[in-house]
């Protein structure tokens, strides 16, 4: 690896038709090492923010409080698709000239809160250790069970049917596909995703993000002691406590839950976790 790469994060505004692992294997010759993750895919249609790890700081991905996600999202009703967006076959067609601004808003409204949501079968999620748009493409019928997700707060930018444009702040694994899908069930006639962007990834967001082609010119990481202080709580750590959390002993504090530890001179150490009333290692970065 470079020596002028800081381990950190990445944070990508992906364009349309790339994959998430395109963008990760571009980061990876930019920043001169393979050792480069994502927390979080996009799909090739979506734009937007997604979240690498470079170096060490790869090993934070996975503990990353990055549960809430923001998306500008435009459904298009009056045609259901195999993959619920643009990209998949039209399975069914239906007129819209009936369906009223006042309906969209009041089934929109009712997907706010605690729902069970059945992801779209295109999806990245396991089935017998193989995953669900692999079985898809193969031929194979594929029913995913219904997950609990949040949609904490569903807004209404614009009804210019047959397309409707949403704003939507929802937990991880929420997906928007399912929610244009859902919102053409509910209204008797069928309904696609056309274009989504993800505005935001936990506190990373498009005024963090940059292109890769901006990246290409000025390859910017967010220090892996930034993202940590950013994403998680944060205790500074006295010198004695410094040296035992380096190595992993627990230490006498009182946390609240999962918490980023630094040396006095700023340095991320490690994430830590309350267990039998002392501070207990989950993660040492150093």
């Amino acid at each position: 690896m470079s020596s002028a790469v800081t381990p950190g994060l990445v944070v990508v505004d992906k364009s349309g038709g790339m994959t998430s692992h395109d963008v990760v294997a571009r980061v990876r010759r930019l920043a001169g090492t393979r050792k480069v993750g994502h927390a979080g895919t996009l799909d090739p249609m979506a734009t937007g923010v997604l979240v690498l790890g470079v170096d060490r700081a790869t090993r934070l991905l996975g503990h990353l409080m990055l549960t809430e996600k923001r998306y500008e999202a435009t459904v298009r009703l009056g045609e259901a698709t195999t993959t619920d967006d643009a990209e998949g076959e039209t399975v069914s067609t239906a007129s819209v000239d009936t369906v009223t601004e006042e309906q969209v808003r009041a089934a929109l409204a009712r997907f706010v809160g605690e729902i069970d949501q059945v992801p779209t079968a295109v999806s990245a999620i396991k089935v017998d250790g193989k995953r669900a748009y692999q079985r898809v493409r193969d031929g194979e019928e594929v029913e995913l069970a219904a997950r609990r997700v949040t949609i904490h707060e569903l807004v209404v930018q614009e009804v210019a049917l047959p397309d409707v444009r949403i704003s939507v702040r929802c937990s991880s694994g929420t997906y928007i596909r399912a929610v244009a899908r859902d919102l053409g069930v509910a209204l008797g006639v069928g309904g696609h995703l056309t274009a989504l962007r993800r505005t935001a990834v936990g506190a990373f967001d498009l005024g963090t993000a940059r292109t890769l082609d901006e990246l290409t010119d000025a390859f910017a990481v967010v220090p892996i002691a930034d993202a940590a202080r950013s994403t998680f709580a944060g205790v500074d750590l006295d010198e004695e406590q410094a040296r035992d959390v380096r190595v992993g002993r627990s230490v006498d504090l009182a946390l609240g839950g999962l918490t980023a530890l630094f040396a006095p001179d700023g340095a991320f150490l490690a994430l830590y976790e309350p267990r039998d009333d002392r501070g207990r290692p989950v993660a040492v970065f150093v």
